[in-house]
């Protein structure tokens, strides 16, 4: 329980991979936030760090495949199959427990007040998916919650995604749909699972070219009183470590080939989440029209995925069939002397995840039960 006048807080960094989510993560932990440890190694793909608490990727990556959900999934319905998990008593006893650990992990430095240590930032582009149990475990544990998304464009997420994770032959047509796409659904959810919380909106542009301006306003909003009393040394830090250079990848339309009417709504989503960032953006009648329009294009982009499902129909039934055929071989290859075929190679073994996810749910599940799996 947090001592008597110094109320805990706990900082979410939320919004797509690729969108700053880390530099802002690993700039507040520079400044004095903590960060649960150990996290997770610092890679090729981000050579200078990731800010994540391990055991928070850890329990959401069991949690997404628990709800047959991926990091980027461009499907609506998604949102509603990992949200059964929030209410899930065992998965929000584990959170809350661990979350209440972590306040109890760090002291106060010689000369720091109190309030050091009751201070947490977790990043993780998973959590967005599990917001509910987050609140519900800052509440538990008496800490104020409140939310940073980071703002970058659709084309340079894509972009850096297919920079940093496409395959050895290189982005295709469909990994530019799926994962613009993928953005859209991840930021037009986040914001609404955010809206009416302590909250602020963040561009990566902004946080790169003078990150003092958009952290001090963090520190300002949010009561922070770590950001308040960063030492020189911390500043000092933090402007080694960010630098304009971290924007390694600016792509356009352009460069991103997607379906118009997908280009339509990334782009008024974009600026709809843009002008969140501005100063007042998120409050009063300009936050009033921005909001509607938000929901008007969730609406849109839900109804839009919903004739692609229907299109996708034939691609979806003709899997199903090339995999009951290859099962059937299968079986009589193994029913054959000296066999050495394997049931676990399959037709849709080789479909990638991001295409099997735009396989509407129950002709996946006619597909499984065709091969003989259970999930």
């Amino acid at each position: 329980m947090a001592e008597t006048g110094h109320q805990r807080r706990v900082v979410f960094v939320v919004g797509s991979g690729r969108s700053g989510t880390s530099t802002m993560a690993v700039a507040l932990r520079t400044l004095g936030l903590h960060v649960p440890q150990p996290e997770v190694p610092a890679d090729d793909t981000n050579p200078k760090g990731f800010g994540e608490p391990q055991w928070a990727v850890d329990l959401h990556t069991e949690l997404l495949r628990r709800a047959n959900v991926q990091v980027s999934d461009a499907r609506p319905s998604a949102w509603f199959d990992a949200g059964r998990l929030n209410t899930d008593d065992e998965v929000r006893e584990r959170l809350a427990t661990w979350l209440e650990h972590q306040f109890g992990q760090v002291t106060p430095l010689k000369g720091q007040s109190r309030a050091h240590g009751q201070e947490l930032v977790v990043k993780d582009p998973r959590m967005a998916w599990f917001l509910g149990l987050w609140r519900s475990a800052a509440q538990r544990a008496q800490a104020v919650p409140a939310y940073v998304t980071m703002l970058r464009p659709v084309t340079e997420v894509v972009g850096s995604k297919q920079r940093y994770y496409a395959g050895r032959t290189g982005p295709t047509h469909a990994d530019e749909v799926a994962r613009t796409a993928a953005w859209v659904n991840m930021m037009l959810h986040t914001e609404r699972s955010t809206r009416d919380q302590q909250r602020a909106f963040v561009r990566y542009a902004d946080l790169l070219s003078d990150w003092t301006v958009p952290i001090h306003d963090l520190g300002r909003r949010f009561e922070l009183a770590t950001l308040r009393d960063a030492t020189t040394n911390d500043v000092r830090a933090v402007h080694s470590f960010i630098d304009p250079g971290l924007r390694r990848v600016q792509l356009s339309w352009d460069d991103v080939d997607v379906p118009p009417a997908l280009r339509v709504i990334a782009e008024e989503t974009w600026e709809a989440l843009d002008s969140l960032a501005d100063e007042g953006g998120d409050s009063g009648s300009e936050a009033a029209s921005a909001h509607a329009t938000l929901d008007q294009l969730r609406t849109a982009y839900g109804d839009l995925y919903e004739d692609a499902e229907a299109m996708a129909q034939s691609t979806a039934l003709a899997q199903r069939r090339a995999g009951r055929a290859e099962g059937r071989a299968e079986g009589r290859a193994h029913q054959a002397p000296g066999s050495s075929g394997s049931s676990g190679s399959s037709v849709a073994d080789r479909v990638p995840h991001g295409v099997r996810a735009m396989v509407p749910p129950g002709v996946r599940q006619g597909l499984r039960r065709a091969l003989g799996r259970q999930r």
